[in-house]
């Protein structure tokens, strides 16, 4: 009886995520758009979704490409993502030191490491972190936030 009771320990407190804790979202740049583009509440949605704390994950990378957007997109890009990289200062910025040149395959990568969720509208990542079972919260039918895959 005493095992099956540490295998129920074991198994509950194995959880990655209880309702106190904090669910930390590794956002990607074009997530940083939709607010934007489709006039949502990204923060409001995104609380409404994981019904817990949240606390969003800016890699470097990423901040990398929103700064290369600002300074050599098309005006409209540029407007776009300045405005991304003023929301990007609520997010927790992380350096990641890789190797890889994509942003893609440094989310994928630290996704994977973490097993955190993925804030992303990118039909191609997407696929490539449901392949490797991470959590992606995406924008539905431009106004409202899912999320495929268990947090």
């Amino acid at each position: 009886m005493s095992m099956l009771r540490e295998r129920i320990t074991a198994l509950s407190t194995s959880t990655p995520t209880t309702r106190g804790e904090t669910v930390e979202v590794i956002v990607d740049s074009n997530a940083l758009f939709a607010p934007l583009q489709f006039k949502i509440d990204m923060f409001g949605e995104l609380e409404r979704l994981l019904n817990r704390r949240f606390e969003l994950i800016l890699l470097s990378p990423v901040r990398g490409e929103l700064e290369t957007l600002a300074a050599e997109g098309s005006p409209k890009t540029r407007r776009m993502a300045n405005f991304a990289l003023k929301l990007a200062e609520k997010c927790r910025y992380v350096e990641v030191n890789s190797s890889k040149k994509v942003v893609d395959d440094v989310i994928v990568e630290t996704a994977a490491k973490w097993r955190t969720p993925v804030f992303t509208n990118d039909s191609q990542l997407r696929k490539r972190l449901r392949d490797i079972s991470v959590p992606v919260i995406y924008l539905r039918q431009k106004s409202r936030l899912e999320i495929d895959g268990m947090i």
